[in-house]
């Protein structure tokens, strides 16, 4: 059938889409009277009706409030009527009228702590650490089996500072730009050193 005849039977398409809805899957049922053009074609109504269908419309046998029907406030009361948002949308209230439910539950979510950096730089901050107690996994395995005291340098690893938590039990030389006083102990009572590099 020519286009004229598609225009001319558009209006029907409601008539067509009651008696044909529960047989249709996922095909335009004006396709099956006029011809495969009708589906495709981006201006053709009826490609339109078919395409919005399948996208925002939903099954409303399937909802809730289809067993409500007939009840007149379907379940929200007759008294206090049901609203939108009477007590204001998302988090409206947390400091007057909602303040004792973020209180308990989200306590410190209003203000500010400590001061501002200003063009802060984290290279000039930034400090990787690493512990004692990993140092003997770092030695290398031709130090490890040496009889010398191996030295292991963790600037070379990407460690800037060593953190004295664990132990030690083998004497190590350890260069590193950082070394706290718990770690500096430690080595040196395993019989090992510790040398502050660049």
């Amino acid at each position: 059938m020519n286009s004229l005849m598609c225009l001319a039977l558009v209006p029907l398409r409601c008539c067509f889409l009651r008696l044909v809805r529960p047989l249709m899957v996922g095909a335009c049922p004006l396709g099956w009277y006029i011809g495969e053009h009708a589906c495709q074609a981006p201006s053709c109504p009826c490609a339109l009706q078919c395409r919005s269908h399948r996208t925002t419309m939903g099954c409303t046998a399937l909802r809730k409030n289809r067993k409500k029907r007939g009840h007149v406030s379907a379940g929200h009361g007759r008294v206090g009527k049901h609203r939108k948002h009477p007590s204001g949308r998302g988090n409206a209230g947390g400091q007057h009228h909602h303040r004792i439910w973020f209180d308990k539950y989200h306590p410190g979510y209003f203000g500010k702590v400590g001061m501002k950096h200003y063009h802060f730089k984290s290279n000039v901050v930034h400090k990787p650490t690493c512990n004692v107690s990993q140092i003997t996994a770092m030695i290398p395995e031709e130090d490890a089996k040496s009889t010398k005291v191996p030295v292991l340098d963790l600037t070379s690893k990407g460690v800037f500072k060593l953190l004295g938590k664990g132990f030690i039990s083998r004497p190590v030389i350890v260069k590193a730009r950082f070394i706290s006083r718990i770690a500096e102990l430690k080595l040196k009572k395993a019989g090992g050193a510790c040398v502050v590099s660049a």
